[in-house]
């Protein structure tokens, strides 16, 4: 299936954002590159900001597809899951060209950005707690209610201070937060239910 209109424009921001810097991402400049009017890129995505959560939006779409397959490598390990998952997204945050431009800002004043992976985060948590509590829905907790969403904040809040200010490396980091989660559920091989 060929790429859209939509996904091509986010693709072309998204190299020019790490080429150059965001704040020589125009609509034009896009229109160019990929091929399309001026008028089309704004029909796709709006305005720059809009532009910006799109790009947001893309990249997030990838960490959470590492999260799902992470799981579904691992139905009856729960602890395996989550120590894949965040070695997965760790290891995806290690690379990503977009993220690294974003945090380091090393393109002159880049920071328009950084607020949409930081301060202004709250759709990037919930979409990432909505994935981890959909994949610890088939699995035998002790946990439920407040207290098992506060267990699914804390590891999405610790996995996500690791993508933005790595510590060790990914599977280090994984083996840590596992650990801590396997704390917290207090049944380091939780079973799945079905």
């Amino acid at each position: 299936m060929p790429p859209t209109t939509r996904s091509r424009i986010i693709d072309a921001a998204v190299a020019m954002t790490v080429d150059t810097g965001w704040s020589s991402v125009t609509m034009a400049g896009l229109a160019e590159r990929v091929g399309v009017s001026r008028q089309t890129v704004y029909n796709e995505v709006g305005t720059k900001p809009g532009l910006a959560e799109a790009m947001i939006a893309h990249e997030l779409e990838r960490f959470l597809g590492v999260v799902a397959d992470a799981f579904d490598r691992h139905p009856a390990d729960l602890v395996g899951a989550i120590r894949a998952a965040s070695a997965a997204v760790l290891e995806l945050a290690q690379d990503n060209l977009l993220l690294h431009a974003v945090v380091s800002a090393t393109h002159g004043a880049d920071t328009e950005l950084l607020p949409l992976l930081t301060t202004h985060a709250e759709s990037l948590l919930a979409a990432a707690k909505l994935v981890v509590a959909e994949r610890l829905a088939p699995y035998t907790l002790d946990l439920e209610g407040r207290r098992l969403e506060a267990a699914i904040d804390v590891v999405v809040r610790v996995v996500l201070s690791h993508v933005m200010q790595p510590s060790g490396s990914p599977a280090e980091t994984a083996d840590d937060i596992a650990w801590i989660a396997a704390r917290v559920l207090q049944d380091p091989r939780a079973s799945r239910t079905s």
